[in-house]
């Protein structure tokens, strides 16, 4: 089995240098490589104060290799799992991205600080709720949050911050005496006449529901359903007027005012940017925000017309489109074409598709990045099609090198409680254990009781998860599946710097980089080591956040000359950072990739160091 792992170890490396030097690229390997070296512990990407936190007491110390290594030492998946040992402890490094929505509880800088060292990666501002003066300070605080970590640890943490759109929708009238609290009971089997006419827009009854979506009567047919309060209530269509629709109530239930409405497997022609959206979009502009999850984009048309609002001050703004429905679904691929990312909103879906469904693939191969967002999927799909969904999607952005997120009530309990229930952290882990570059929290963070205990706890079920990924199976996988592609010099410098840190043992990957491709290349191919991308541009950093396994490191000194001395100082630079966080050490081997010549593009040379007590080799 050694022989033939060293054979196609090396018939693998013959394939790659080849095809690099037909693009003029330089890959060299260093003799004092030794492919099957062994190092101590893997550390955290973000180091945290928690890092030194292992296995919980409850453990007694056994002498089990550690990050699952005797697992890694298995030739079939089942004897992989078989091996895969509780009393193994983690990698002290943890790979996965964690975004946080930021809310009441968790706006303070002493707060975000505090999630910061905890794990946060992306900060979430979610404009479905609150003022652009509120935002704006929560915006300010994050900032201020992340010079905090700075002048604490010596280290930017790039923390990225994102804009979630309200985006159109549609919602009931008041409810007539509303004072507030004012709830009315709609009794499955009831008719109901759901009208347009404004008359009725603050004396909603239980007879007499209204909404605000003027051409419901002209895109609504018999038979299809109308759900309302995400999905609590379901109304099915029997007769449409022109400005109305007489209805039987199939789901009964409390009713209160302004509550949201979706129409599933019916086409729209609601705005894909409301005027809020215009207002929230141009102010994200103003704030320098690094992307933006646009909510309920249709078709390609809607993500043109973010960018369009955003306009020239925003061009660098990455544009993230839910996708929420099932017009959306169906044009995806148009919607993918012209986008920056994608975002699964598995909330809304939930009642488009079913529940069970939701881990089903969504055929494309141009994907960018992806966001798995299971509440709003949970209403456009049935609720037990969501898991299919989820592990398709996350598949195929990993096939396609794609990062994803997966969200929604992951550790839900602990808006209230202090420990997430078992079903909460096989949650999380799973998402892990499928793919998914980052996790996030909602409710957890913005409203709950415990913000960074939340963070704490995601951080250390994600790391332990990560331990028990097979990630040179799943390197293999990845090459079988892409075949005889013809790689070009950057993504095979990228994916024969990945072999190397598998066989060498690396301790970590440090790429030089302009606008971020590189990295984001190498993490496709799942390194066991952290990726340390150093570049000079802050929002090409923060933006990073997405990708697993990348530690993005901000390059604030000046350039030198001559050129290669500024690539040994940046090289110092996160080699230094890895020193003195201990997860690079004296004897460690290093993956360095560097260019040819200055700016993007031109990543074509791989080194491997070893790492000297003063310096490297």
């Amino acid at each position: 089995m050694l022989y033939r792992r060293s054979y196609a170890f090396l018939q693998f490396s013959r394939i790659f240098v080849g095809r690099a030097s037909r693009h003029n690229s330089f890959v060299k390997l260093c003799p004092c490589v030794k492919c099957f070296f062994s190092t101590g512990r893997l550390k955290m990407v973000w180091v945290t104060e928690h890092d030194a936190e292992q296995a919980s007491s409850i453990l007694e110390p056994m002498d089990i290799p550690a990050a699952q290594r005797k697992a890694a030492a298995a030739t079939t998946s089942i004897d992989y799992k078989g091996n895969l040992d509780i009393y193994s402890k983690s990698s002290r490094m943890r790979l996965s991205g964690i975004v946080c929505t930021i809310g009441p509880v968790s706006r303070a800088p002493e707060t975000l600080l505090e999630l910061i060292e905890n794990g946060m990666n992306v900060a979430r501002m979610n404009f479905s709720h609150g003022s652009h003066e509120y935002h704006g300070g929560t915006i300010a605080n994050c900032r201020e949050a992340a010079k905090m970590y700075k002048e604490k640890h010596g280290v930017d943490p790039c923390l990225a911050i994102a804009l979630d759109t309200k985006g159109p929708e549609i919602r009931t009238g008041l409810l007539e005496g509303d004072d507030g609290r004012k709830e009315l009971e709609l009794k499955a089997g009831a008719t109901i006449k759901i009208t347009t006419n404004d008359e009725y827009k603050e004396k909603c009854t239980e007879d007499v529901l209204w909404l605000d979506y003027k051409n419901i009567t002209k895109v609504l047919t018999p038979g299809k359903r109308i759900y309302i309060d995400d999905g609590l209530i379901s109304v099915l269509a029997t007769e449409i007027g022109d400005d109305f629709v007489m209805g039987k109530v199939e789901n009964g239930g409390n009713l209160g005012s302004r509550k949201g409405c979706n129409l599933p497997g019916t086409d729209t022609d609601l705005p894909a940017v409301s005027e809020k959206d215009k207002s929230d979009l141009l102010f994200g502009v103003e704030q320098g925000v690094d992307m933006v999850f646009a909510s309920f984009i249709r078709d390609a048309d809607g993500v043109r017309q973010v960018r369009e609002v955003l306009g020239e001050k925003g061009k660098h703004i990455q544009i993230v489109p839910k996708i929420e429905n099932q017009q959306g679904v169906k044009n995806l691929d148009e919607i993918i074409a012209c986008s920056e990312g994608l975002m699964v909103a598995r909330g809304d879906m939930g009642i488009e598709i079913p529940t069970e469904k939701v881990f089903l693939p969504i055929h494309d191969n141009n994907i960018i990045s992806i966001y798995l967002f299971r509440g709003d999927m949970g209403i456009e799909i049935p609720t037990e099609k969501v898991f299919i969904a989820q592990k398709a999607m996350i598949a195929k952005c990993n096939r396609a090198g794609v990062p994803i997120i997966c969200a929604t009530q992951m550790l839900e309990s602990m808006v209230k409680k202090p420990r997430p229930t078992r079903a909460e952290a096989s949650d999380v882990a799973n998402a892990v254990l499928d793919g998914s570059d980052c996790v996030m929290l909602s409710g957890e963070t913005a409203k709950g009781d415990y913000p960074a205990v939340c963070v704490r706890t995601m951080a250390k079920i994600a790391r332990e998860a990560e331990a028990c990924v097979w990630n040179e199976r799943f390197f293999e996988d990845l090459m079988r599946a892409e075949g005889n592609h013809d790689y070009d010099h950057t993504c095979t410098t990228a994916i024969s710097s990945v072999l190397a840190s598998y066989k060498c043992r690396a301790s970590a990957i440090i790429v030089l980089t302009t606008s971020g491709k590189t990295a984001h290349i190498v993490s496709k191919y799942r390194p066991l080591c952290p990726i340390l991308a150093v570049t000079r541009f802050p929002q090409i950093a923060r933006q990073m956040q997405l990708f697993r396994g990348i530690t993005p490191m901000l390059y604030e000194s000046d350039r030198v000359d001559p050129w290669i001395a500024d690539i040994d100082a940046r090289v110092q630079f996160a080699v230094d950072f890895g020193k003195k966080n201990k997860f690079i050490h004296a004897g460690d081997n290093v993956i360095v990739i560097t260019g040819w010549k200055q700016g993007a593009g031109s990543s074509n040379t791989m080194r491997i160091l070893n790492v000297k007590y003063h310096g490297m080799a």
